[in-house]
Formats: structure tokens, sequence, C-alpha cells
């Protein structure tokens, strides 16, 4: 439960007033104008398991709240909805038959730019909601802690134009925009490897310092016996990757952009398909991470997301055309040149 110095929403509160029901009054609602920039406002669709720590999180990351409502009464209440910037959607508990019908309009909601839409699920939900809600503006929690839904909160545009004191907060959004940017080179890497193409690299120094060029590693010409990748050489990979873990203990090596891409090139091979928990298992890393990997590689045009046609409450992910021929031009140059795919 969280502990703040800034009231929540709860009896005696003159901003949060109690209604004839036992709710949240209308004057927290936000019918009256659009949220303020100061303090960006901010749905919370939850129930009533989850106690007030929702709303708590809400006003630690410095936003308005303008009302709870549960997931039986969302949609209703989404479609009549004024101006939001953030939408806060706990899934966690809730079961699926109240959640199904509100994805659709949370992820037609990002896709038009109307909110930004934070998701806090159980492991047990990420197929069913990861089918629905693809859209850019979502953030995916799985079992999140208190800090990481404040993060998340806050970088999703709540406590926006505020100066922020909290080290972890300004930690996420750096961590953020690193992820960003490694997902940028590995699909610019990619896009290289199916141009069959390397290039000497300047990287980008301060304006005082010297460029060292760095030569890329030349792959030996295509040869007429270009050598046959199989499913069977990409599991063996995996299988060494994991047992590194074994010997030097889990978190030094992680890299679920690599991880999952191998994942998704031997499942092609096997012509087999991989729904989203299966490819979280895959990244060897925390769900959350792993479902934000997942929504960056897709934005980067290196994953697809492919509908089950027999069950609309999942979906299944694949690698890119692109993604599928720099995979295969990779992985017959490390054939042709006689090293082991790591």
């Amino acid at each position: 439960m969280f502990a703040s110095d800034r009231p929540g929403p709860i009896e005696g509160d003159d901003s949060m007033e109690k209604g004839s029901s036992g709710g949240i009054g209308s004057s927290a609602l936000g019918w009256s104008g659009a949220p303020s920039p100061a303090m960006p406002a901010t749905l919370v669709i939850a129930d009533a398991a989850l106690g007030d720590t929702p709303e708590h999180a809400v006003l630690a990351a410095g936003g308005e709240l303008r009302g709870r409502v549960s997931w039986q009464d969302a949609l209703e209440r989404l479609e009549r909805q004024g101006p939001l910037a953030v939408v806060l959607a706990e899934a966690r508990g809730a079961s699926d038959a109240a959640i199904a019908p509100v994805l659709p309009l949370l992820d037609a909601m990002a896709r038009r730019g109307d909110a930004r839409i934070v998701v806090t699920l159980d492991v047990e939900q990420i197929d069913l909601l990861s089918a629905t809600l693809g859209g850019r503006g979502i953030e995916f929690l799985c079992a999140p802690s208190d800090v990481e839904c404040v993060a998340a909160l806050y970088i999703a545009g709540i406590g926006e134009g505020h100066r922020i004191h909290d080290v972890s907060r300004n930690a996420e959004a750096v961590r953020l925009q690193r992820l960003n940017e490694e997902v940028a080179r590995i699909a610019e890497t990619l896009a290289r490897l199916t141009r069959g193409e390397t290039e000497t690299r300047y990287p980008e120094r301060p304006a005082a310092g010297v460029g060292e060029p760095v030569q890329s590693y030349r792959a030996p010409p295509p040869a007429d016996d270009t050598a046959v990748v199989s499913a069977r050489d990409i599991r063996e990979a995996i299988r060494a990757r994991r047992l590194r873990d074994q010997y030097f203990g889990k978190g030094l090596f992680e890299d679920p952009a690599w991880d999952m891409l191998l994942d998704l090139f031997a499942a092609e091979l096997e012509r087999a398909q991989v729904s989203v928990s299966s490819l979280c298992i895959a990244a060897a890393v925390a769900p959350t991470t792993a479902l934000r990997w997942i929504a960056r590689m897709t934005e980067a045009g290196l994953f697809e997301r492919r509908p089950d046609p027999f069950d609309r409450r999942r979906a299944f992910l694949g690698l890119s055309a692109r993604a599928s021929v720099g995979m295969r031009n990779y992985a017959a140059a490390i054939g042709r040149g006689g090293l082991a795919m790591v």
C-alpha cells in the first residue's frame, strides 16, 4: 500500500467529495473542461479488490485524478468521458469477461493519441491483453511494484511540467530512451544484413573529441552452395545462451532483443506459431521488460502481430519480412565463415 504525503481519494477531501452512492463525486469527474497542463487528467479503471492503491499511484506521480470506474462500467464511462491524458487500467484480478469488451476502445484511444494507456496485468493475462492492445501509446506492467507503477504513470504524461526529484523516475526515463536507441540500432543492423552491406562507421563524439573509425566485420561473399540454416542450429544456440546463466547467474547476460529474434527465427524455420506469453519466456527477462521490448521491436518493424484465427483472445508474433531476410543472411554468413552462432 502506498504511503503518500498527498491526500488520496478519501472522505473529507474537498477535491474528491463522496456522492450519495459512495463513489467519487461529480466535482472530481472532470466534466467541466480540458485537463490541466500542470496536472494531466487521469482516469482509473480498477475493481474494488485493489483498494485505493491505484489512486495513490496517480497522486504520487503528480496527476489529477478524474475518477475511478469498475471494468463493468468502464465502456460506458469512456464513451462519454471528457479529455484525458492517461488511463490507468488495472487488469490484475479482473475477469476476462469484464476486461474483454473494454480493450478495443482503449486500443483505439491509444492509436488516436487521445490518451496514453498504462495497463497492469498478471502473467496469466499477457495473451488476452496483448491480442487487442497493440497501439503505440500503451505501456504494459506485469505484476508491477508501486515504484514501477508510479514511474510508468509519470513517463506516460502524469506530472508533466513538474520538476521531478525522484531519482528512480528519472532513471526509468533514461532507460526507456536507451531501449529505443538500442532497438533502432538493431533495426539498422538487420537492414544492412538484408541489403548485404557493411560499412565503416564513425561513432558520434562530443564536439571536442575525435571520432575513431570502427570497421564492421565483412562477411565472406555469398557462395553458390549457401549454407542451409536449420531450426536445430538456432535452438542449440539458444540453449547455449541459457547455459551461461547456470554458471554466472541470471541477469549478467540479458539480451532480450536477440533472444527473441532467435526464438522467432527458429519458430519460422519450424513453421510454428509463437504467442506473446511464450516470447516473453524466451526473452529471459522480467515480463514487463519483455513486453516493453516486444512493443519497441514491433514499432521498429522487426516483429509483426498476427491474430489467432481460432481464438480472438490471442495473437501470435513473427518476424517481419525484413527481419526474416536479415536473420537468414546473418545465419548463412555465420555458416560460410565457419563461426558459431551465439
